[in-house]
């Protein structure tokens, strides 16, 4: 590949995904405020902060396991030698990753 082309298109890529990730964080901000101001209710207000706390903490939960099960992944990888991506190294690094959505949901049904 050539660096000409690579660098343009990563740029537009990294460009237009934090547009739209910036855009998703307002609407949300917008919604969860346009949502508590018609709220009266203090209960409401409470469930909606905590809600927003553990869907944070389990957010952080899952992509801590994740790359830790891919970090496995590359380890294993490095100490058997393989320099190539070849099918065993692709079907390494996505078995880690079903594996750590696994782990993952095991233990957020544990914490719920």
């Amino acid at each position: 590949m050539d660096n000409g082309i690579v660098v343009p298109v990563a740029l537009f890529l990294c460009i237009t995904l934090g547009i739209t990730y910036i855009a998703r964080l307002l609407v949300n901000a917008r919604l969860r405020v346009k949502m508590l101001q018609a709220c009266t209710s203090k209960e409401l207000v409470e469930a909606v902060v905590q809600s927003d706390s553990h869907r944070d903490q389990m957010t952080a939960l899952r992509w801590g396991i994740l790359t830790v099960t891919e970090a496995i992944a590359f380890g294993i990888i490095q100490a058997m030698g393989w320099t190539d991506i070849n099918p065993g190294v692709v079907a390494m690094l996505l078995g880690a990753f079903g594996l750590g959505s696994l782990l993952f949901f095991v233990l957020a049904r544990r914490f719920r």
